[in-house]
C-alpha cells in the first residue's frame, strides 16, 4: 500500500474486521468464497506491511522477500481467477453461464502470470510512497487488459446490484491508477480493491436482513393462522 508499514497493518486490521463480519452474514455454502474476499485482501495487506518493514530496514531477510513474493503471487497470479470463480460460485446454477467467460479468461491469465512469476525474477522496490513489483512479462498491456476483464467483468456480469457497483468502482480505480501511478499499479490498486471489498459485506448484510424480514413475516402469518 502507499505510505508505510503502519498504514498497511492498520488497513489490514480494519479490513479483517469487515471480513469477519462478512463471513457471519453467510447463509448458504456457495457464498463462502465470495464472502471470504475481504479477508483475503486483509491478509494481502498484512503481507505488504511486512514488505515495508524490510524496505525500512526494520526486518531482516528472508521474511520481507518471502512476503513480497506471496503478495505478487496473489495479486497477479491468483486474483484474476479468484474473483470470477467467487462470483461463479455465488450465483445460482442457472445464472453461472454469464460469468463463465470471465472464469476462463482468469484461468488463462493466472496460468500465464504464475509461469512468469515463477521463472522470471520480480523486482520489488520503493518509488515515492509506494512499493513497486516489476516482472517484465506480467506488466504487458495485453495482460493488464485481460486482468481488468477478468476481475471486474465477472462482478458486472453478476447483475447483482452491489456486485455491479463493486465491479464498476474497481474498474474506475484501475483506470485512475493506470493513468497516474502505473509504476505502482499492483500495490496501489490492490489496496483500493481491498477498500472496495467492503461492498461485499453490505451485499451480504442487506441480503441477510431481507431474509430475516421475510422469515419473520412468514412466522407471524403462521402464528396468526
Amino acid at each position: 500500500m502507499c505510505f508505510s508499514a503502519s498504514a498497511s497493518f492498520t488497513g489490514s486490521a480494519v479490513i479483517a474486521g469487515v471480513g469477519i463480519a462478512t463471513l457471519f452474514q453467510v447463509r448458504h455454502q456457495g457464498a463462502w468464497f465470495l464472502a471470504a474476499i475481504p479477508m483475503l485482501f486483509a491478509l494481502h495487506q498484512l503481507l505488504e506491511g511486512i514488505v515495508w518493514l524490510g524496505i525500512d530496514g526494520r526486518l531482516e531477510s528472508p521474511w520481507p522477500q518471502l512476503a513480497g513474493q506471496l503478495y505478487v503471487f496473489y495479486a497477479q497470479g491468483l486474483l484474476p481467477l479468484v474473483m470470477p470463480v467467487a462470483v461463479w460460485r455465488f450465483l445460482p446454477a442457472g445464472e453461472r453461464r454469464r460469468v463463465l467467460p470471465f472464469v476462463l479468461t482468469g484461468l488463462a491469465l493466472s496460468l500465464y502470470n504464475l509461469w512468469f512469476l515463477t521463472t522470471l525474477p520480480t523486482d520489488i522496490g520503493q518509488c515515492g510512497h509506494s512499493i513497486t513489483y516489476h516482472n517484465p512479462r506480467t506488466r504487458e498491456m495485453l495482460v493488464a487488459l485481460l486482468y481488468i476483464i477478468a476481475t471486474c467483468g465477472a462482478l458486472v456480469a453478476s447483475r447483482r446490484r452491489w456486485l455491479v457497483i463493486m465491479g464498476l468502482a474497481n474498474l474506475a480505480g484501475l483506470s485512475v491508477v493506470a493513468l497516474f501511478r502505473m509504476w505502482a499499479f499492483t500495490s496501489v490498486w490492490c489496496f483500493y480493491a481491498a477498500l472496495i471489498s467492503v461492498m461485499v459485506y453490505w451485499h451480504f448484510r442487506r441480503a441477510r436482513m431481507a431474509q430475516g424480514v421475510e422469515e419473520y413475516k412468514q412466522g407471524h402469518h403462521i402464528h396468526q393462522g
